[in-house]
């Protein structure tokens, strides 16, 4: 480990990292939508007293990096907000029942591009135990790849470690707006109340408000037995919801950190990472947790969001170093 991860600096920074200003500038705008929607929200001052806890959690890092000022307390700020990601995905529930249902949409456009329901047949017609597994196996290395390319970034290209979280979690907030005012439950929620039949026909009820009361899903296909299979099982009855579906921001997340191993100029992180890409892509269609258009959707905004978030950070990055030499010459 290098000594200077530990090595106070010189000059702190006195305000906030451009991940928390991401995550701040969500937080604003999703409590003026609880407040617009409140008589329609089951729970709104818990969302409320929610967002001030995770102001509390940010405020309690910016302490510790201000008694602490190295590169080690900058990383557990990033960090810190990458934990708290899993508390924003299913706040998109919440969110998101307020507006009807539009999974019968979705549906149909998998079933105009492609003549039937991928997500319906995919695990129906490749359910052999290594298959399975493989898929369960991308599926389930999401999260390692994400912190695996901000650690990558630190440890290899530590000057723009920050410039590298702000694109994933700046991605991660554009996806959950998407989510909150687009709701797609995914097949693997629809289907079930929908009914496999009526799928297997074509047919692609509106259910309305349906998912406001309603949660119960498809038991998630594969081999049963697999360890894979059975980490994924776990990981949606822990914190999965009829929400975020379209675009797959599986796909769009992990995408952008293919795109961001591509600009720090190391192949071996892409080599690392592809094979998992893959597998992953391919298991949010297998596991029905996403149709086909999910993915294709996911792809296409992973783009546009890194094109965007990416010519964003830069000018701030710009801003900061002039902020910088103007500083030095007073």
């Amino acid at each position: 480990m290098k000594a200077d991860w530990f090595q106070l600096e010189k000059n702190p920074k006195k305000g906030l990292l451009w991940v928390e200003w991401a995550a701040i500038a969500y937080l604003v705008l999703t409590t003026i939508y609880i407040l617009f929607a409140y008589v329609k929200i089951e729970n709104p001052m818990m969302m409320l007293t929610g967002r001030l806890r995770a102001l509390a959690v940010m405020a309690a890092l910016w302490l510790v990096y201000r008694m602490v000022p190295c590169k080690a307390t900058i990383l557990l700020r990033i960090l810190g907000q990458m934990l708290l990601l899993a508390w924003w995905y299913p706040d998109t529930y919440d969110l998101n029942r307020i507006l009807p249902n539009r999974d019968y949409v979705v549906a149909g456009w998998d079933q105009a591009l492609f003549g039937c329901q991928p997500a319906l047949l995919f695990a129906k017609n490749w359910s052999s135990r290594v298959v399975s597994e493989l898929l369960c196996m991308g599926y389930f290395s999401y999260y390692p790849m994400i912190c695996l390319t901000i650690l990558w970034y630190f440890f290899g290209k530590n000057r723009e470690v920050e410039r590298c979280a702000f694109i994933i979690i700046g991605a991660f907030f554009l996806y959950y707006v998407i989510f909150d005012l687009f709701p797609v439950a995914g097949p693997i929620f629809y289907y079930k109340a929908a009914g496999v039949d009526n799928i297997a026909k074509g047919v692609f009820p509106h259910l309305g408000d349906y998912f406001l009361t309603h949660t119960d899903a498809l038991t998630l296909p594969g081999w049963p037995d697999g360890l894979f299979h059975r980490l994924v099982l776990d990981a949606q009855e822990a914190g999965e919801r009829p929400t975020a579906a379209f675009p797959s921001s599986h796909v769009g997340i992990s995408t952008i950190c293919m795109l961001l191993a591509w600009h720090c100029g190391r192949k071996t992180l892409l080599a690392i990472m592809a094979p998992f890409y893959v597998l992953l892509c391919a298991a949010t269609v297998y596991i029905q947790a996403h149709y086909l258009v999910d993915v294709l959707g996911g792809w296409a905004t992973a783009l546009v969001i890194y094109a965007l978030l990416f010519a964003i950070s830069g000018k701030m990055s710009n801003f900061a170093i002039d902020n910088q030499k103007r500083t030095r010459r007073k």
